[in-house]
């Protein structure tokens, strides 16, 4: 059963969001999403449509300051010969003011990339870069969760 009072300080914010590429942490990390999405066939009964889960794939995004170029080259040399390397993901929330102090803690394994931007730039503006990227749910797990307490 859910608790009737919630306090705003027990809102979890992204200012407490960690990430690590393949163990490294990413300390220039703006923002970080990965979701799964179901997959659905449309299943027919009588007048009334259902649907079936037939599959799921996972996608995401990562959003960067740019520091350092991050595995740039490796990547690029990587596909011009064919290859596809993966990769894992580890994100973690622990906000000091979450009930008891518990993080969530989610880790995605078989992470392929999408897209990589070779050079980009604007005068005057600091550049942020965003990768994206999917990913097998089947590899993927929530580690630690943020309970009720």
């Amino acid at each position: 059963m859910g608790k009737e009072n919630v306090v705003g300080s027990s809102q979890i914010s992204g200012t407490w969001g960690k990430l690590w590429w393949d163990g490294t942490l990413i300390a220039e990390v703006l923002s970080f999403e990965a979701k799964v999405t179901a997959n659905r066939e449309e299943v027919q009964f009588g007048m009334s449509k259902d649907s079936k889960i037939t599959s799921l794939s996972g996608e995401g995004t990562i959003k960067l300051g740019k520091v350092y170029s991050r595995g740039k080259k490796k990547l690029l040399e990587a596909w011009k010969n064919g290859e596809d390397p993966r990769s894992t993901l580890t994100s973690k929330v622990k906000d000091p003011g979450t009930p008891g102090k518990q993080a969530e803690t989610v880790t995605i394994n078989n992470v392929w990339f999408n897209e990589l931007a070779l050079s980009q730039f604007e005068k005057g503006g600091k550049i942020e870069e965003e990768l994206s990227f999917g990913f097998t749910p089947n590899d993927s797990d929530v580690m630690d969760e943020i309970d009720e307490i």
